[in-house]
């Protein structure tokens, strides 16, 4: 059975389909030996597809992996400027994995990984899985009340639109004021440029919670696998939605 490559490539955990289209269009993906030009191409059980030089393969199982992002690292294969990648600071002998969304190089704490593309692209999209994502942001200053009110009620900043987030002070003074914010969404670079539309800078930006997914007492750098039950049910709930959806 023949299958597009960028499809496989997801499989594979490689990338989402979106992104192995760029890696193709970028010459990285090569077909029995033979760089791709398009991501047209049908591949085989067969068909040896390698990505940058290494081979892939599609694993046995979908694994999903709870990782604290330390601040620093840049969420990306590859970087021109030459800072540190995931791949790069992921502990050795994980497999090949797809991050669930990004956090941006000055962020950390939780980002779901996972071998298995098309679930990370449900994971992170709000028509797919839904979860909201959980932060503890630290700033210099504090919003008064009718700023906090225009964030819950959602607001356009730089020609973006931005659904209403969850936001509650809880502590702090002068430069070291403390808040608890819930996102729907997770656009780039969301609370930083929501903040900023107020003057409010952020010094530290800590993401705890993705959905029903938490750190716990995970430390920067450090990798945690889900059980194989919580991946079974998370992959019912993934396979209902994808049969729902094909179905409308």
């Amino acid at each position: 059975m023949q299958e597009r490559i960028a499809k496989y490539l997801s499989a594979c955990g490689v990338a989402s389909r979106r992104e192995a289209e760029r890696m193709i269009e970028e010459g990285r993906v090569a077909v029995n030996n033979e760089v791709l030009t398009t991501p047209a191409h049908l591949v085989g059980d067969n068909d040896l597809v390698t990505v940058d030089g290494m081979l892939a393969e599609k694993p046995k199982r979908t694994r999903v992996f709870v990782y604290y992002k330390p601040t620093g690292v840049i969420v990306s294969s590859k970087d021109e400027k030459g800072r540190k990648t995931l791949n790069k600071a992921l502990p050795d002998g994980m497999p090949r994995v797809v991050p669930v969304g990004r956090l941006d190089i000055n962020s950390e704490g939780l980002l779901l990984l996972t071998t298995n593309g098309d679930l990370a692209q449900w994971l992170m999209r709000p028509s797919g899985a839904g979860y909201e994502r959980h932060y503890k942001v630290r700033v210099y200053g504090a919003l008064e009340e009718w700023q906090l009110a225009k964030i819950r009620r959602g607001m356009t900043v730089d020609g973006v639109k931005y659904a209403g987030a969850k936001i509650t002070h809880t502590g702090g003074k002068g430069r070291n004021v403390w808040y608890n914010v819930t996102l729907s969404e997770g656009k780039n670079r969301e609370i930083r440029k929501l903040f900023g539309a107020f003057g409010i800078m952020v010094s530290r930006l800590l993401r705890t919670d993705y959905g029903p997914f938490s750190l716990g007492n995970l430390q920067p750098g450090m990798v945690s696998e889900l059980k194989p039950f919580e991946v079974k049910q998370l992959m019912g709930l993934f396979e209902a939605a994808t049969v729902q959806t094909k179905d409308v």
